[in-house]
């Protein structure tokens, strides 16, 4: 070997270790063999320890640190140790790592480059493994701008010097099989960068992180956890999402409930799920929804700016411990959605930015890099590398930790170059426009990729303008989610229920526009986190009048949401009513569950979330208008709407007064002749309302009214919602 090479090895720049280190057929003196050579900076002795036999002293080759030793006669396979000695009388015994071939084949390689490699996370990061009956871990990085790349970590003192990595070429890709490493060691990566910069970087590929503020990766066996949730699996592909009930209870783990006897501290994953399920089943919420799951350095950021992409939090355990809890949530009937952030990460050093001392993973242009508002970096959807990445992450939520869906947060963001841009801060596209059309390539494969590899599993976009086609299918033009949240509804209808009642009657059309434009996505109806914080109040906070308007308001809100078209979702601490506006720092304030006016909020929507589960007319239809018949829409003055919700074999009419003034003896239309059974009233006295009603059942007359050849006389509450279902007699 040439000297250089070695003393790259020494000064640490070295990008090939394998072509010095090893085992490697030579001849000398005539002889065909092996010569064997090993490398530890601070060793002053070495042996080469055969499987069977005597140790064999190696010699020093010159430079500090490198040592060989000539096998004359010896061929492949060679099994052995290295056991090298140091000047304290240390010795350290260990499979030599540069005996070993690359973990990754031609074909992994090939498609990691293309973009399409998408389970990913099999092959990059750290992969607990066996090769030839040696067990460790295989470490991968993509750093293609690097000079040198070393795993680090506690298996070598955190020393750069001792596990330099092999480069795979123009790849980018650097790979190394390190044996003895086993599950639960930390580790990361050292780079030094083209520009002779060190740079330590946590593992992209992660599958867990040490809980804050320590920024070190730990590998993990994915496999401890024995799943028992195959029955819930089985049906998984049979599952059609748009026709079926979907009402989601979206959580923040961290403060949805804490031990205020122990230091106010978080449940665990395992402590979650019982309690969880109990609740939510209660309350009729077929899913919950997790605030990003994956970690993330800072708690108030929510989990949206998140470091370690394939990583449960270690703030509530182990990923054993989240596979626990979503195989107990399936158990018992209830599915699991993550908040998935594609759109941008944080600039935390030790993560994804500047990976490999370049612009990696973000636009290297400012101007498509990043979000001066959220102070975070935009990934650069145009390189397949970054692609592969994200689609491979997200496949892995579904394929790993059996996620049933992915809410996709920030989409507009993703999908507008200018978004919350001023003119000169960003460049259109090659046509001239403001749409990004990298991100929305990219969305579309990740749609298409998730329907065709994961049937009955559904996306759903967090997308906030008028981009037409965001839930249709991508052979239509769309960008392929299952869903979108209706982000107009929420506002239009916040807005409205936070008028005085006194001035409602001229903005009829917040509750009215929605309608218009119902058919055009497949929407879900979501009264979530982001409007509960940042100076806004609690929903309960925010409704008009006194203490019982607020709550009648409330109630009428909750009943109007479950009657309206659409999937719900509502965000923790809704079901009791609180005042105080949401903080991730604190529980919900549980212990108002046992005062009467919270009480019956909770009763409320115990009740009319059960209701909805149980009566096929309140979803199956929710994307087709033959589910859904206006009856009064232009009352502004009394403030009164009223609708059908038509199923295959059942229909209610469902009427709203958005007044605190009884609307007693008002006429309806009514579909069908007979009698409407009276199958909830938010006005309830059970709720705390003033228990005005129909006494059970209202009965058709043969008055022509509202298009239909029958109509019905009925009360309506003040601020109150009833709902009237058809009885065929």
């Amino acid at each position: 070997m040439e000297t250089h090479e070695f003393e790259a090895l020494r000064h640490c720049t070295c990008w090939n270790p394998h072509r010095l280190l090893g085992a490697h057929e030579g001849t000398w003196e005539g002889k065909r063999g092996l010569c064997v050579r090993a490398w530890h900076p601070d060793a002053e002795a070495a042996e080469l320890v055969p499987d069977s036999g005597k140790p064999i002293a190696m010699n020093r080759l010159g430079c500090p640190g490198v040592f060989g030793v000539w096998l004359p006669g010896r061929t492949f396979p060679l099994h052995y140790r290295v056991r090298f000695h140091f000047p304290q009388r240390d010795t350290w015994e260990i499979e030599d790592p540069y005996q070993f071939l690359p973990s990754l084949g031609e074909l992994d390689v090939h498609l990691l480059c293309e973009g399409n490699h998408f389970h990913a996370y099999r092959k990059m990061g750290a992969q607990l493994r066996e090769i030839d009956g040696v067990k460790g871990a295989s470490f991968c990085v993509w750093a293609p701008n690097a000079r040198r790349v070393s795993v680090i970590g506690e298996f070598n003192n955190w020393d750069g010097r001792v596990h330099p990595m092999r480069s795979l070429g123009s790849s980018g890709l650097w790979e190394i099989f390190l044996p003895g490493v086993c599950d639960g060691m930390g580790y990361k990566f050292e780079i030094l960068t083209h520009d002779w910069h060190l740079r330590y970087k946590a593992d992209p590929y992660s599958f867990a992180f040490d809980l804050r503020p320590s920024t070190h990766s730990r590998v993990v066996d994915l496999h401890r956890h024995q799943w028992s949730d195959d029955a819930w699996m089985e049906r998984l592909p049979e599952r059609r999402p748009l026709e079926e009930p979907m009402n989601v209870y979206e959580v923040h783990l961290g403060s949805w409930m804490r031990i205020p006897e122990e230091g106010n501290r978080w449940l665990t994953y395992r402590e979650l799920a019982e309690r969880l399920v109990h609740h939510v089943k209660r309350y009729g919420f077929t899913h919950v929804e997790l605030l990003p799951i994956a970690e993330h350095p800072f708690d108030g950021s929510w989990g949206y700016q998140v470091t370690g992409y394939f990583a449960p939090t270690s703030r509530f355990g182990s990923p054993a411990d989240f596979k626990f809890f979503v195989d107990y949530l399936h158990r018992h009937g209830v599915g699991v959605i993550v908040d998935w952030v594609p759109a941008h990460f944080p600039r935390d050093d030790f993560a994804l930015r500047w990976f490999d001392g370049t612009a990696l993973y973000e636009h290297a242009d400012p101007r498509r890099g990043e979000h001066k508002d959220w102070g975070t970096l935009v990934f650069d959807y145009g390189r397949p590398e970054v692609r592969n990445f994200l689609l491979s992450n997200a496949l892995f939520w579904l394929d790993e930790y059996h996620i049933d869906g992915l809410r996709v947060d920030a989409v507009a963001s993703m999908i507008y170059l200018d978004y919350s841009r001023e003119p000169g801060e960003w460049t259109p596209n090659e046509y001239g426009g403001n749409e990004n059309l990298e991100a929305i390539s990219f969305l579309r494969q990740l749609n298409e990729v998730v329907h065709a590899e994961y049937p009955g599993r559904f996306t759903v976009a967090e997308e906030s303008t008028s981009f037409a086609g965001v839930s249709r299918p991508t052979y239509a033009g769309g960008l392929g989610f299952t869903f979108k949240w209706n982000m107009g509804w929420m506002n239009d209808t916040l807005r409205y229920f936070g008028r005085d009642p006194l001035y409602r009657k001229y903005h009829q059309n917040d509750l009215t526009f929605a309608l218009v434009y119902q058919y055009t996505e497949n929407f879900v109806l979501p009264l979530s986190h982001d409007e509960v914080v940042h100076g806004k109040g609690s929903l309960m906070s925010r409704m008009p009048g006194d203490r019982w308007q607020k709550a009648a308001n409330l109630r009428l809100l909750y009943s109007y949401m479950y009657a309206h078209p659409g999937k719900k979702l509502l965000f923790q601490g809704a079901e009791i009513g609180q005042f105080a506006e949401w903080h991730h720092g604190r529980s919900v304030d549980w212990h108002l569950a046992s005062d009467p006016f919270h009480k019956g909020i909770e009763r409320c929507l115990e009740a009319v979330g059960q209701l909805y589960l149980r009566s096929r007319e309140f979803w199956l239809f929710d994307n087709d208008a033959i589910g859904f018949r206006w009856l009064e829409y232009d009352d502004a003055e009394n403030c009164v709407l009223a609708f059908v919700r038509q199923g295959p074999d059942r229909h209610t009419i469902c009427a709203f007064n958005f007044t605190p003034v009884p609307r007693l003896g008002y006429r309806l239309g009514a579909p069908e002749a007979g009698v409407y059974r009276e199958s909830f009233n938010s006005d309830s006295a059970l709720f705390g309302g003033s228990n005005v009603g129909n006494y059970g059942r209202v009965f058709t007359q043969p008055v022509p009214w509202h298009g239909c050849a029958q109509s019905v006389y009925i009360n309506l509450p003040p601020l109150g919602a009833v709902y009237l279902q058809y009885e065929r007699q």
